[in-house]
């Protein structure tokens, strides 16, 4: 009980309504979706009305279309609006301020792009901890309540290794957690983060899909005993069939998946009839669409995200970059949300340092979340144990102060690693239009 005032209480210090939004949030699973819908397209068209009379790229989009604020009633209404996309928001940067940012609690965000292109927005405060209270929600599913003792497995997109170690600490007491980082996970990292789980007995875990894959086939190899939680939560990545079962299998526990997206203001979480990953409603509209921008209740599209809260950045029909299988039916466990049977696409390798330490493929891609200025797209490939190539796409705004900087970075993790840059006028896509960003020629050879 009293991990979960101190939870609680953690919140609150950032946000006083939190715990009142995350009651809500719990009551509000078990609405029909009808009802969920009617309350979503409410705030819908709050945000459109606000976008147009404080935005000025949304009031001239309005006036090139002919459209009035009145004219976005629905959900299926948004279908007259174009797809928004991350070089849209950088070419016109300045016409996305919105007049009365200057009166807004906002943060000031970046992402290394989980498809290769680093992108800075801004994000609304109550939208941050509104997110949260889905997230929690949605772990929720599992049995998680807050409080509960959980441990990370993952890097700074779930903030691990990002603060000092007294803040690292405070943190952890207040949330009663441990962060262990995936961009660590050589031998003698691995038999620590054992004897951690093993001493601290979490409730939960939770981390990068494959990065508790990595770990699970690690454990069974080495023949550990490892201390099994009520559940696994896995994010950020696909997860594989093969990787639910053997992450199940080694941590003796259900295995849960999840998708969300910070700036689109989109989540899903996955229930214990695996049956697909019910849609939060509450923070934003998650449109799955066919190649001609049209809605489509079942098969396979592209995912947009309109998020319902971010008045600090409007994002409207946002290409999200991600596919996903989309069905009709909903889920026997009861609750309202429309279901998502599966984010199709991500995959991130593991790269391997000359010393043999393994570090998961998202560790470049927060190093582009610093050093992002004027890259427009990067790729990195492991070659060789030794030699790392990255590819950049640059424009005028690029700084190659910014190379040393990265370099450096990366010589953290090992400095035996020979980093070469090479600039590219474009990386090439596969027939679906995308490309790897993270790729280990090398495997663990």
């Amino acid at each position: 009980m009293l991990n979960k005032q101190l939870f609680i209480l953690a919140h609150e210090v950032g946000c006083s309504g939190f715990y009142s939004d995350y009651q809500q949030c719990v009551k509000n699973q078990w609405k029909p979706y009808k009802e969920l819908k009617e309350e979503q397209e409410k705030q819908l068209r709050h945000i459109i009305l606000y976008s147009y009379e404080n935005v000025p790229y949304y009031h001239n989009l309005f006036k090139s279309l002919k459209l009035q604020p009145s004219d976005i009633r629905g959900i299926e209404d948004l279908e007259k609006l174009p797809l928004l996309t991350k070089d849209t928001i950088r070419q016109h940067w300045e016409d996305f301020k919105p007049g009365n940012l200057s009166g807004l609690k906002y943060y000031e965000m970046a992402t290394g792009g989980s498809t290769g292109t680093p992108f800075s927005y801004r994000l609304s405060k109550h939208n941050r901890f509104v997110f949260g209270a889905l997230l929690y929600r949605g772990w929720g599913y599992g049995g998680y309540d807050l409080g509960d003792k959980m441990v990370f497995l993952a890097g700074s997109s779930l903030d691990v290794g990002t603060k000092s170690r007294l803040a690292t600490c405070i943190h952890e007491t207040a949330r009663n957690l441990r962060k262990l980082s995936s961009f660590d996970m050589g031998e003698v990292e691995m038999r620590e983060y054992v004897r951690t789980i093993n001493s601290f007995k979490p409730k939960f875990i939770r981390g990068y899909a494959s990065s508790i894959y990595f770990f699970a086939k690690w454990i069974e190899e080495n023949d550990l005993s490892i201390y099994h939680p009520v559940a696994v939560f896995t994010t950020a990545e696909k997860l594989f069939t093969n990787m639910r079962m053997k992450i199940s299998d080694v941590f003796g526990c259900e295995v849960y998946d999840g998708y969300g997206m910070t700036d689109g203001g989109i989540s899903a979480y996955e229930c214990p009839e695996h049956s697909g990953l019910h849609i939060d409603t509450e923070l934003g509209i998650t449109e799955v669409v066919g190649p001609d921008g049209v809605h489509i209740d079942q098969g396979d599209g592209k995912i947009l995200a309109t998020n319902l809260h971010n008045y600090a950045l409007p994002f409207i029909r946002y290409d999200t970059g991600d596919d996903a299988t989309v069905i009709e039916d909903f889920c026997e466990c009861g609750r309202g949300h429309k279901l998502l049977k599966e984010v199709i696409g991500l995959t991130v390798d593991i790269l391997v340092t000359p010393e043999g330490k393994s570090v998961h493929g998202w560790f470049f891609l927060y190093i582009f979340w610093e050093n992002c200025k004027g890259i427009k797209e990067y790729q990195v490939v492991q070659k060789t144990r030794n030699e790392i190539i990255i590819k950049l796409v640059i424009d005028n705004n690029f700084n190659d102060a910014q190379l040393e900087r990265i370099k450096q970075i990366i010589s953290s993790k090992s400095k035996s690693w020979i980093v070469k840059f090479q600039f590219v006028n474009e990386i090439e896509r596969t027939r679906a239009g995308k490309y790897k960003f993270i790729i280990n020629e090398v495997k663990n050879a």
